[in-house]
């Protein structure tokens, strides 16, 4: 039967006026105000009145939902196997697993010494730390080179400000070296007593230097190795697999820079690698007898492999090991002893290729299904010869595999236990092609349950992403099933933005360009019910963060096309967030859509922004959700958001805000807690679909 909405009053928030004038336009910014609870000025109470109302009226709308709200968590929950554990992978002599147990939200961390029938030596309890906290996130553990030391970062806010602290793993003592506003990834030298860190700007979150600090000694007297300049990069720390040299990369949208050290002399200071080079990006593996650099220099859009000898790395040292393909995507390099292992993408689909470095002999390791995902997975010792893969689809539950890479055989050393009786013959998984408005072909990645009939009267809920060159690919779900098994299908829209079918992919969807992610989705949703999958009485879309920020124009441009939209954690104000520098991560953002401080830049990027171009017109019903610590995308941009769609829309339908006042950009931390989330999401759609009993 149809849900009934109830008739409850939303929130009305207040209009103050603030006039951003910039290129010779006043543009009036009635919401900005939302932006005072990080400023703790005057409106900072205001802010999360408004806020916790917000929360008030969607508890009131979805109240007849609750009961199905409870039985989606619980059946989510029971699929997922509590008490598990991670295959082992063997690193310095232990083995390195995680474990969790019934009824607890985190886990352990655990290694055995020599021998996977050796003793257990947890190593981390994350339960037991996170107790009585709403968040707990570690992040970045690394082992000394002698075992005996173990750095960690540990955020407790959500805003991925992490503070590193030892352990002594032979005393089990915590020590009280404590260092603030980091990364969180730690990176020992040779010497078992100095890590190197990169420490966040406390205001816009930037990571823009990296210190080196020796145990024992006061934080504050840490030393400083490197400053970034360029407040478009993004940088950090990390060490090669053979444990020889630590890494500073500094990388934005279109150049990179590396800086090495000798791990065994942690005193001395870093060298460039190969100083930047305008539109150029580089990143170095290290064999044990030179370096393998993967760019894509000289128009290598897709890139190519150099090598160089360990002691002239200048791209004038640098000889091609593997040449640019134009229909092969070199998306990273793996070392090991013997072999070199590249993860590429043809045709929208990953691959594993297998290069035998003493015969020159390549393979790629092959798969069936028609949509996947692979990856290198956990490969922490660089003398073997197994490589430790991961294999998912939308049918296919995570799988981990050893492949030996002499005799190419695989063994399947773990696969995701779904509880509750899961067959996969019973769903099905499609590839499709949907032409764009310019004539480009767009991959769609497609699962739904057997029976499923393409009459268009079928629900369909299109998820897509599309930024940064991030490409989503097609991978399980357990907490799906809940919806295919309900009658759902789910389709994945491989956008331009993302990088799915080539470097090109992305360049073809950012910046000026930046239009073709959003008709690209509004496109594949129409094919998708021209196709008879569904129609614009059951299409539904959901994204979050950039996602959300495609969302917010879908709203504008096709609100006709879908019956509902779901928008986590969104970028809607793109304009006013790009203006300022304060912001985290502004800066480093300017390479993806531009900087507003450029008039032609600025005019574009107003044409697509969600908040800038809100109407008086009809919007499909809507959910929105957004995090108060939220680092990457701050709460007040979803809140603006919805303040004016509800000022302006001229509908009658459901437009909602969850703002969860304890977290931030990532959710709940958790390993249950996030299905509740993911609960209120589905029970929407059911809301929408009439199926709520």
């Amino acid at each position: 039967m149809p849900y009934t909405w109830p008739e409850a009053l939303s929130p009305v928030a207040e209009k103050k006026n603030h006039i951003r004038t910039i290129h010779g336009e006043s543009v009036n910014d009635p919401y900005y105000w939302m932006y005072d609870y990080f400023g703790k000025g005057p409106d900072s109470q205001q802010v999360i009145s408004y806020l916790n109302a917000e929360n008030d009226y969607l508890k009131t709308m979805m109240a007849g939902t609750e009961k199905l709200q409870g039985e989606l968590f619980e059946e989510m929950k029971g699929r997922i196997k509590q008490k598990d554990e991670t295959v082992p992978y063997l690193k310095n002599g232990y083995y390195y697993y995680v474990r969790t147990e019934e009824g607890e939200q985190y886990y352990k961390y655990c290694r055995k010494k020599g021998s996977l029938e050796a003793e257990e030596e947890v190593i981390l309890d994350v339960d037991a730390m996170a107790e009585g906290k709403p968040y707990y996130s570690v992040s970045g553990l690394a082992i000394s080179p002698d075992n005996q030391m173990l750095a960690f970062g540990v955020d407790e806010v959500s805003r991925r400000q992490y503070t590193i602290q030892f352990k002594n793993l032979s005393t089990g003592e915590i020590l009280k070296d404590k260092i603030e506003n980091t990364e969180g990834d730690p990176v020992w030298a040779a010497d078992n007593q100095t890590i190197y860190y990169t420490a966040k700007n406390p205001v816009t979150l930037l990571s823009e230097r990296i210190y080196r600090h020796e145990l024992g000694i006061d934080s504050a007297k840490d030393v400083l190795v490197y400053r970034e300049e360029d407040p478009t990069n993004y940088i950090g720390v990390g060490k090669s697999k053979n444990g020889k040299w630590i890494w500073i990369y500094s990388q934005g949208t279109l150049s990179s820079e590396l800086r090495y050290l000798d791990a065994a002399t942690p005193q001395n200071d870093f060298k460039a690698f190969q100083p930047r080079i305008k539109d150029t990006l580089y990143e170095v593996v290290a064999l044990d007898d030179r370096f393998i650099i993967r760019t894509n220099a000289d128009g290598s859009e897709n890139f190519k492999l150099m090598e160089c000898p360990l002691d002239k790395t200048g791209v004038e040292n640098w000889k091609e090991f593997k040449s640019h393909q134009p229909d092969v995507l070199i998306e990273s390099v793996n070392a090991f002893k013997n072999f070199l292992v590249t993860e590429q993408r043809k045709n929208g689909l990953n691959q594993l290729s297998v290069l035998n470095l003493s015969s020159g002999d390549e393979h790629s390791i092959a798969f069936e299904e028609a949509t996947y995902d692979v990856s290198v997975g956990q490969n922490a010792d660089y003398e073997t010869v197994e490589l430790r893969y991961n294999y998912t689809s939308m049918i296919t539950p995570p799988s981990v595999y050893d492949y030996d890479m002499k005799s190419r055989e695989k063994t399947l050393k773990k696969q995701q236990e779904v509880l509750g009786g899961y067959d996969k013959s019973n769903y099905v998984t499609e590839r499709l092609m949907a032409p764009a408005r310019d004539g480009v072909m767009i991959p769609i990645s497609i699962v739904y349950k057997k029976g499923f009939k393409k009459d268009g009267k079928s629900p369909l809920l299109e998820y897509a992403y599309g930024s940064y060159g991030y490409s989503i690919d097609a991978t399980f779900s357990s907490s799906r099933l809940s919806l295919l098994d309900r009658g759902y299908a789910f389709a994945i829209a491989h956008i331009r933005g993302g990088q799915e079918m080539g470097r090109q992919w992305y360049l073809d969807g950012k910046l000026m360009k930046k239009m073709n992610t959003f008709t690209d989705f509004v496109d594949c949703g129409k094919f998708l019910i021209d196709q008879g999958y569904t129609s614009a009485a059951h299409l539904y879309a959901q994204g979050g963060s950039a996602g959300g920020l495609l969302m917010g124009v879908v709203a504008n441009i096709a609100p006709e096309q879908y019956k509902g939209i779901i928008a986590d954690v969104p970028f809607v104000d793109v304009v006013n967030t790009m203006l300022d520098e304060n912001i985290p991560l502004t800066t480093n953002e300017y390479d993806e859509w531009g900087n507003p401080n450029e008039k032609e830049a600025y005019f574009y990027m107003k044409s697509y922004s969600p908040y800038e171009n809100i109407d008086a017109k009809a919007y499909p019903n809507m959910l929105v959700t957004t995090g108060l610590h939220d680092s990457q995308v701050q709460y007040f941009e979803p809140a603006k958001w919805v303040a004016k769609l509800r000022d302006m829309k001229t509908d009658n339908n459901v437009l909602l805000l969850h703002t969860n006042m304890d977290f931030g950009h990532g959710g709940a931390s958790g390993r249950f807690d996030y299905l509740k989330d993911v609960a209120l999401r589905y029970a929407f759609l059911e809301a929408l679909e009439g199926n709520i009993q």
